[in-house]
């Protein structure tokens, strides 16, 4: 497993909230549900996305892909002068700007919302409602607005998306979250590709032979007891020169990665099951409940238990649900 499938690996799309935004001028939507990541894909028409502040605005136009990382809120608009006429909060729920809820007044129908049913400006939206704690690593290497422009990238999936966000049959949702899924990962495959992306250490060192190998027997098998002797053994290299390579190109030594990597996979337990303490700590490589409770509390500030109990509950209502 390398880092950009363990985005999603554990705390993947589960009931994301999707629709398709018909919308017709003059319109402008004030973004602040506080959602770790949001997709939005213009299929007709354009858009301008203005962030908060004082950044410059982004424009979008029909074929368009663009990633915002929350929980910053922004506004999203057809063009930038015009002032925001509803509020979208946490959980999608949209209101006007004096608490009015418009959940029904603007229903087009399955998933799809807006001022007008022919309006000239359509976006679909894939939003992840779960802060996931293995993905906070990629969460933190992106700007808070990613932009890929139609003309330097195609992608099949969009089409794929638009078709499927309208039916309403059994098991949609799952079907819809794991192409939201494919579309997220071709999405960001792109763009730290792309020069100038300034992609993290770790992402680049996933193609390093040796290195690439490494991150990936620690992402994938956290449980084992991993040394850097074993590591070095289980990729061909010496000790020594796993270390200095491992360090040179991911920034931190392997065993302060594995560490990070080991508490972040205990937190997405911790928020996602209800396996206990004991059981967490075994499924990520610590003797028992003390041992991940110190280490836990040590780097994060709050014990397993605490952590759990102050998780914020998934919130399922929407915007389309009022």
């Amino acid at each position: 497993m390398d880092v950009l499938a363990g985005l999603l690996d554990g705390p993947r799309a589960r009931g994301a909230f999707l629709l398709r935004m018909v919308m017709q001028p003059p319109w402008s939507v004030r973004i602040e549900d506080r959602a770790p990541l949001c997709l939005m894909c213009v299929t007709s028409g354009g858009m301008w996305i203005v962030p908060d502040g004082g950044g410059d605005p982004v424009e979008l136009r029909a074929g368009d892909i663009a990633i915002s990382r929350g929980p910053v809120p922004y506004t999203a608009a057809d063009r930038p002068g015009t002032a925001p006429r509803a509020v979208i909060g946490p959980g999608g729920v949209c209101r006007t700007l004096e608490g009015e809820p418009l959940a029904e007044s603007l229903r087009l129908g399955v998933r799809t919302w807006g001022n007008a049913s022919d309006g000239a400006t359509t976006v679909l939206i894939g939003t992840y409602r779960m802060d996931g704690e293995v993905s906070r690593r990629l969460l933190d290497a992106l700007p808070p607005l990613v932009r890929l422009p139609a003309d330097a990238w195609s992608c099949p999936l969009t089409p794929l998306i638009e078709e499927e966000i309208s039916r309403d049959g059994p098991g949609q949702s799952v079907v819809l979250d794991r192409i939201l899924d494919l579309l997220l990962i071709a999405a960001l495959r792109e763009w730290f590709a792309r020069p100038g992306a300034e992609a993290p250490g770790w992402y680049g060192a996933l193609a390093d032979p040796v290195v690439g190998r490494a991150l990936r027997l620690i992402q994938g098998e956290p449980a084992r007891p991993w040394t850097v002797a074993s590591l070095a053994g289980a990729c061909g290299v010496s000790r020594a020169g796993l270390a200095r390579r491992f360090t040179e190109l991911v920034g931190e030594p392997p065993m302060a990665y594995l560490t990070g990597w080991r508490l972040a996979t205990a937190a997405d337990l911790l928020r996602g099951t209800d396996d206990t303490v004991e059981a967490v700590a075994r499924k990520v490589g610590y003797s028992g409940s003390f041992a991940l409770s110190a280490a836990f509390k040590r780097v994060r500030g709050v014990s397993p238990q605490e952590f759990r109990r102050n998780v914020a509950p998934d919130v399922s209502r929407s915007l389309l649900s009022g």
